[in-house]
């Protein structure tokens, strides 16, 4: 099945939703706009920080950017009509800030992180897999990704437990 073209710029601008779920123009990238989506999510995430350097609040960021995620890609979805647009990233950018927020400090972590979200993303494991073939709206939209963060978070917590008791 081909996947539907990304719409053009102008879609960003028809309604707020749609400047949200596609990332502020980063899910129109021609080739990849998980990948884009996820880079946009690591580019931004130290300005965010600066702007929410308090811990609780950047918490609390978090879950209302998935909250209006879940609506953002709803409205975008059913206005491309598919509710898993490949342009819709809004739901790769939320889960990855919260990984970059409980990834150890430095750019190999980082790394690390950016390409194990890509692996899980992509791939899917449960239950990413039933959110994504059975809950047809913008809270499964936003919740595979949600557990390809979580696989994510879990992967770096066991290679930092077994590089610590190595080195």
């Amino acid at each position: 099945m081909a996947k539907a073209p990304a719409p053009p710029f102008s879609f960003l601008l028809r309604h707020p939703a749609h400047l949200i779920a596609c990332g502020f123009g980063s899910g129109l990238a021609p080739f990849a706009p998980g990948t884009a989506g996820t880079a946009f999510a690591w580019l931004t995430y130290p300005f965010l920080r600066t702007w929410l350097p308090d811990d609780t609040s950047f918490a609390v960021f978090l879950l209302l950017a998935f909250a209006l995620g879940v609506t953002a890609c709803q409205i975008t979805g059913r206005a491309l009509g598919v509710v898993d647009h490949g342009s819709i990233v809004w739901d790769e950018i939320v889960p990855f800030w919260a990984v970059l927020f409980l990834t150890p400090a430095g750019w190999m972590w980082q790394l690390a992180a950016f390409l194990w979200f890509r692996i899980y993303d992509i791939s899917k494991p449960a239950p990413a897999d039933y959110f994504d073939g059975k809950v047809k709206n913008g809270f499964g939209v936003m919740m595979d990704d949600v557990i390809a963060a979580a696989y994510t978070v879990l992967t770096l917590a066991v290679f930092k437990a077994l590089v610590e008791r190595l080195f």
